[in-house]
């Protein structure tokens, strides 16, 4: 028969499973939070870089036709960056709830690997228990047959 100990394995393992596909999850929903922030980043960078532009081109005398032009572009361009901003915001989230996930599996793991460590502890002693009474009743055996 197999110990308690030896049979919680199955169960380690599984848990560790678990903990591992928490993990790669996320790594998975985070490299997503980066490429949204990438993408956020680029779009900021866009935005600074054609106001300048329209800046340096507003020196002189600018038809209204172009100006109406630029005003619409920026319109859909700060449109765009607050879609890219409550994506990066709900990627966010999705990395904070992926982190919770992994830290509950890392948690029933760990309190898993703590059991099987007391299950050997109270295994271990329950054979020392064992071993002293065969020694004891050696003993007593012996004794008795001195007498």
């Amino acid at each position: 028969m197999t110990v308690r100990s030896q049979r919680l394995q199955v169960v380690l393992s599984l848990e560790e499973r678990k903990e591992q596909q928490a993990l790669d999850r996320m790594n998975d929903v985070r490299r997503q939070w980066q490429e949204e922030q990438d993408r956020l980043e680029e779009l900021q960078r866009y935005q600074l870089e054609y106001h300048q532009q329209m800046r340096e081109q507003q020196q002189g005398t600018v038809p209204v036709a172009r100006l109406q032009g630029w005003q619409n572009f920026i319109a859909r361009l700060d449109l765009l960056l607050g879609q890219q901003q409550a994506r990066v915001q709900q990627a966010g989230q999705r990395v904070e709830q992926a982190r919770q996930q992994w830290q509950q599996a890392w948690e029933r793991r760990r309190g898993m690997e703590k059991y099987i460590q007391a299950c050997r502890a109270q295994e271990q002693r329950d054979r020392d228990l064992a071993e002293q009474k065969q020694s004891d009743e050696a003993a007593a055996r012996q004794f008795s047959r001195r007498r």
